[in-house]
């Protein structure tokens, strides 16, 4: 008896914008204010990622009959899916079929979409990752725990120490097992670049294509 694999829908956004790009120029990233009119798409519709046994696919899908247009294959070994240089809502994404590989553009026509859209790649490229190397997690030592031997801090028998209070000139002898050393920390600072901010794709509302 068959049985039917299960789906694990992982993303659904209910409303993007696929566009035809241009070809990327030698050691220059892709940008959508290259792609024309903006508010013009190539189509409209769905998309939804889903997880199967085999992999997780980006599923490119009409909002009224759920017909496929396009599918793309998500490998973390090698990402199908970029980011473009001057907005966060517009990515390029490899389709391939039948041996055949093309670049579309795709765009949200909210950032909390595109957002989200990000965050679930990341969730499974983690997943896929420990399910490469289980142990990695727990080999790896922790940033915030010092490297090398530990040290004994402890005073041996019969040793002391001082401690200087202002306003008196005598320093009192204490005797004590252990001595707490404390560390002081830095942080720093981060700058970040601005980028023109290109307009959402257009609402299906306002334009139907």
């Amino acid at each position: 008896m068959d049985t039917e694999e299960i789906e694990s829908i992982l993303y659904i956004a209910r409303e993007i914008s696929v566009y035809k790009i241009p070809p990327l120029k030698a050691n220059e990233g892709h940008r959508a204010n290259e792609w024309g009119d903006l508010a013009q798409p190539l189509w409209k519709g769905r998309l939804r990622i889903i997880e199967k046994s085999q992999g997780v696919g980006l599923h490119f899908e009409d909002n009224q009959t759920g017909e496929l247009f396009a599918r793309a294959e998500y490998d973390p070994s090698r990402p199908s899916v970029e980011a473009v240089l001057d907005s966060s809502r517009y990515f390029v994404v490899r389709v391939e079929d039948a041996g055949k590989k093309a670049y579309i553009g795709m765009g949200f026509a909210e950032r909390t979409d595109s957002f989200d859209f990000n965050v679930t790649l990341q969730d499974y490229t983690k997943r896929w990752k420990t399910r490469l190397n289980p142990s990695a997690d727990s080999e790896e030592p922790s940033p915030h725990i010092p490297v090398g031997p530990k040290k004994d801090y402890s005073l041996k028998e019969g040793q002391t120490f001082s401690i200087a209070i202002p306003g008196r000139h005598k320093s009192i002898p204490t005797s004590t097992t252990n001595l707490l050393d404390s560390v002081a920390g830095q942080s720093g600072g981060s700058s970040g670049v601005g980028v023109p901010l290109l307009p959402p794709p257009p609402s299906a509302n306002k334009r139907r294509s």
